[in-house]
């Protein structure tokens, strides 16, 4: 009798265990997504921002020609890194979801995966900013 209440018992704790290994695994995939679902909308901007970008370029002498202290070799300069910035992390974005194994059940891969795209947030708000910064004059 006692064996059985002690296998009953193990077996219980043991499918505990599991539980909460699913559970947990499942929280950090929800974390996960939730960053990704809040910078994905950024890429469309870095989309119409890096167009911006291509026609302040092509139109350099007309906008000197308006703005006579523009520095236009400057801008070209500023411009060219800023669309290279928006791009890479677009490109960073797309690596990431082609890589990402929304089927693992490895919590240790999914604490990796939310720090990845926890750090993904932190650029993609930092050129974020600098867009809206460099493009507001415009």
């Amino acid at each position: 009798m006692n064996k059985i209440a002690f296998m009953a018992i193990a077996s219980l704790a043991i499918a505990a265990c599991g539980t909460t290994g699913t559970n947990n695994v499942k929280v950090l995939q929800d974390s996960t997504i939730k960053i990704h679902d809040e910078i994905m909308p950024q890429i469309a901007h870095f989309d119409r921002d890096a167009v911006k970008i291509d026609s302040i370029l092509n139109n350099l002498k007309s906008l000197k020609a308006a703005k006579a202290d523009l520095d236009t070799i400057a801008t070209k300069k500023e411009l060219g890194i800023l669309k290279a910035n928006l791009e890479s992390a677009t490109d960073h974005m797309m690596d990431w979801m082609k890589e990402y194994k929304p089927d693992s059940t490895d919590i240790k891969y999914f604490e990796a995966e939310l720090q990845k795209v926890s750090d993904m947030k932190k650029i993609f708000d930092a050129v974020s900013k600098e867009s809206q910064d460099k493009l507001k004059n415009f």
